[in-house]
């Protein structure tokens, strides 16, 4: 009868998306939708050092299979809401988290599911169609359906959040910190339009703002605009009311190479409100060449 009762209580949390780690504590099973980016696969390591069960959702053009070299991952394509709906309740996953960058599509390139378009409707009627607006209807649709929306630091911890201040070795001087300053009014200002989160500014001039290409982009189109003399400055913050569990603004060591590239003299973020991915390779590539990191805090 004691085995029984046992076997039923472990089925019971199976059922659930709960499952027990080493230690003992239960966990609730992960799903992760995976766009591009390393974040997907640092929260797959995160779940695997911690003995987390989890359950990847690749999206097509985005995240390949092969990168997770997983059983417990699928590949669907952008705009196959149902599909990925069904998915993550058919693999047990209570909790979900959203990671990596995503590129908007042609809408004639789209090919949408009955749940899909119903989801764009409500979209269309939102004073924004910036990506914050869409991914907020996003989570509200993943919650109705049951799941916990957990943001990519809940699982990550509080070792890959950005640091007040100075990160590594190298401080931005005077002109720099003029720099920062305007970049962050100006990124606030475009976050309020849902537009983007990174700005480059050099000289107290905007060299270049985020809009759907992406920092990387960003940062090698301003690589050709910079003037001679003192160098510019990358600054990424999160949109003011920005939805914190699905678009946290995330820096890693592309950024930094990037921004290298660039010839700017560092990378300033919003302490306690950026993801940097592999914090301490981040940080020693940063010193290697002379890049500073810097946290400032949002007053």
């Amino acid at each position: 009868m004691n085995q029984l009762w046992i076997l039923s209580i472990l089925y019971s949390l199976i059922a659930t998306g709960q499952y027990a780690n080493r230690a003992g504590k239960v966990q609730n099973k992960l799903g992760i939708i995976a766009g591009s980016g390393p974040l997907p696969l640092r929260l797959v390591k995160a779940c695997q050092e911690s003995s987390k069960p989890y359950f990847v959702v690749a999206i097509a053009g985005e995240a390949e299979l092969k990168d997770f070299n997983n059983k417990e991952c699928i590949l669907i394509e952008i705009g196959k809401l149902s599909q990925t709906i069904n998915a993550l309740k058919k693999a047990k996953c209570s909790e979900v988290v959203m990671a990596g960058p995503v590129k908007r599509p042609s809408l004639n390139a789209l090919k949408l599911d009955l749940r899909a378009i119903k989801l764009l409707t409500k979209f269309a009627t939102v004073k924004n169609h910036g990506d914050d607006a869409l991914l907020r209807i996003l989570v509200n649709e993943l919650e109705t359906e049951g799941f916990k929306v957990v943001g990519a630091d809940e699982i990550l911890g509080q070792g890959v959040i950005a640091k007040p201040g100075i990160m590594g070795k190298h401080a931005p001087n005077k002109f720099a910190l003029d720099d920062i300053s305007l970049g962050l009014n100006v990124a606030k200002t475009l976050g309020l339009l849902d537009i983007g989160q990174s700005v480059v500014i050099q000289q107290k001039v905007v060299i270049g703002v985020e809009a759907v290409e992406g920092t990387d982009s960003l940062l090698h189109r301003c690589s050709k605009l910079m003037k001679e003399g003192e160098p510019g400055v990358l600054v990424k913050v999160k949109k003011p009311g920005q939805e914190h569990r699905t678009d946290l603004p995330t820096i890693g060591i592309n950024t930094v190479r990037m921004s290298i590239k660039a010839n700017l003299s560092g990378i300033a973020v919003l302490s306690e409100n950026t993801l940097i991915i592999d914090y301490y390779a981040v940080i020693n590539e940063a010193n290697a060449y002379g890049l500073f990191i810097y946290g400032q805090t949002d007053n």
